[in-house]
């Protein structure tokens, strides 16, 4: 009887992109390439994880060397067609999700008004937040026009991808306010996601939201604001997560789990574990010498 289990296209097809939206942050090609092997239908592969890989790139915010600058690819600076624009260098790109490589480089013009003056204001001031908190991140502002208004979308991400220390990280901010005089209202969402996977398959996913207003006197003043505002929600968000992973006693833990098992907080050693398991299994399957049963030399 044979153990092939033949799946339809349409099968193979829901498989492929359940697991590659799974994927976790820095993972999605190493999960790529392991599917690719099992499918072995390269052509599917590629034509079904085209589409998977790009939402994964935008809404992770990827960061792309481009000529020693960073650009995060997001929704907000698709301009379709995996064409994506960099409002700081005013330049557009070609991006292959798959390969990951830039190219087709064209000049990206943005008028040069009040709504431009400020958006560099907050960006100069996000950014050397960014450089003295995340060491690996990078952040954007992007500014977009929604029922004849103007829009500030602010994006931060740090990636940490330590493979070789068994574990990926991603923190991103994601950040949205009107340019309206006087008061405006910012809603924001900090979002937290590592994956370890030493011996274990951790994953680990928290995010809080954020609305608070913001007083518009000019943009300078507007940007130091907006910053110390993010600074605040970010720390808050540290110390809670801290304070909530000292919370969790071994009572919580066997609560959480799906049944009961005993909690040391040690690493098993399988390796040493599978060894000794084959060692007594090979000792087991010999026959015995008679002369140990009877208990003489």
């Amino acid at each position: 009887m044979s153990n092939k289990c033949d799946l339809s296209k349409e099968e193979k097809v829901w498989v492929i992109c359940r697991l590659l939206y799974q994927a976790p942050p820095g993972e999605f090609y190493s999960v790529f390439e392991d599917l690719r092997i099992l499918v072995q239908d390269d052509d599917l592969m590629r034509q079904e994880a085209a589409q998977v890989c790009a939402h994964h790139n935008k809404n992770n915010f990827t960061l792309v060397r481009i000529e020693g600058t960073n650009v995060l690819v997001t929704r907000y600076n698709d301009l379709g067609g995996n064409r994506f624009f960099d409002p700081k260098n005013k330049f557009s790109f070609k991006f292959d999700h798959l390969s990951g490589i830039s190219n087709k480089f064209q000049l990206h013009r943005v008028a040069w008004d009040e709504t431009e003056l400020c958006r560099t204001a907050l960006n100069s001031a996000l950014k050397a937040y960014v450089d003295s908190h995340f060491p690996s991140g990078d952040c954007c502002v992007f500014r977009k026009t929604l029922k004849n208004r103007q829009v500030f979308v602010v994006c931060i991400a740090s990636h940490q991808y330590k493979p070789l220390g068994f574990w990926n990280g991603l923190w991103k901010g994601e950040w949205t306010f009107f340019q309206i005089p006087v008061i405006t209202q910012v809603t924001g969402t900090i979002h937290m996601q590592v994956h370890y996977f030493k011996d274990a398959n951790l994953h680990v996913t928290v995010y809080k939201t954020v609305e608070e207003t913001l007083h518009v006197i000019d943009p300078a003043q507007l940007a130091i604001d907006f910053v110390k505002l993010i600074e605040t929600e970010d720390n808050k968000f540290h110390i809670a997560m801290l304070e909530n992973l000292q919370a969790l006693t071994d009572e919580i833990w066997r609560k959480i789990l799906r049944r009961q098992l005993p909690v040391t907080r040690t690493i098993i050693n399988w390796n040493k574990l599978l060894t000794n398991q084959s060692i007594k299994a090979n000792i087991s399957s010999r026959e015995m010498p008679l002369n140990l049963l009877k208990g003489t030399v």
